[in-house]
């Protein structure tokens, strides 16, 4: 079975918001937000979007514009839901020490990108792509753990872990 990737890195948000500590309806903005973290890809041609093998540096510097290309298309959407839905779409690719694709650190990132961030990740590892093969999840666990504080935020990591060895609803998230 495939993974559907939009509808896992949303779920999976907006289930870690929860478990963060936050209300039913934040949990639900995040879970918006994350669903649309990756519109920008819709701007990316096919050929470096379902390559096979590594990108070149010039593709991969194409494909990073999937965070200014969902931002912006982002733009019409008002409110709160509007800013987060920016915020995911640009930033979800950064890292809580300050790597990533605009190298923004840990205190400038909203909570909101950071719970896409790791839900994303994981689920990149555990989904086969045209140029990887799925890992099995305690493989990709194993690497977000091993990312706690450096890719990711160590609060999130602590709640992400037991949540995803425990929590019934996972595996289905997966088609697993």
């Amino acid at each position: 079975m495939g993974c559907n990737e939009e509808r896992a890195v949303a779920e999976l948000a907006g289930i870690i918001a929860f478990e963060y500590g936050m209300t039913a309806a934040e949990a639900k903005k995040i879970r918006t937000a994350a669903s649309l973290h990756d519109i920008g890809k819709q701007q990316i041609s096919p050929e470096i979007l379902h390559k096979k093998g590594s990108l070149t540096a010039s593709e991969f510097e194409v494909m990073k514009t999937h965070t200014t290309l969902g931002a912006a298309m982002l733009e019409g959407i008002q409110g709160e839901i509007g800013a987060i839905a920016r915020l995911t779409a640009l930033y979800h690719h950064e890292w809580y020490s300050g790597g990533g694709y605009w190298g923004k650190r840990a205190g400038e990132l909203p909570l909101c990108v950071q719970i896409t961030a790791i839900s994303d990740v994981f689920t990149a590892l555990v989904c086969e792509r045209s140029y990887k093969k799925a890992l099995p999840p305690g493989e990709a666990l194993s690497y977000i753990q091993s990312q706690s504080g450096s890719q990711f935020n160590p609060a999130l990591v602590d709640i992400f872990l037991p949540l995803m060895r425990n929590d019934s609803r996972i595996p289905a998230l997966f088609g697993r």
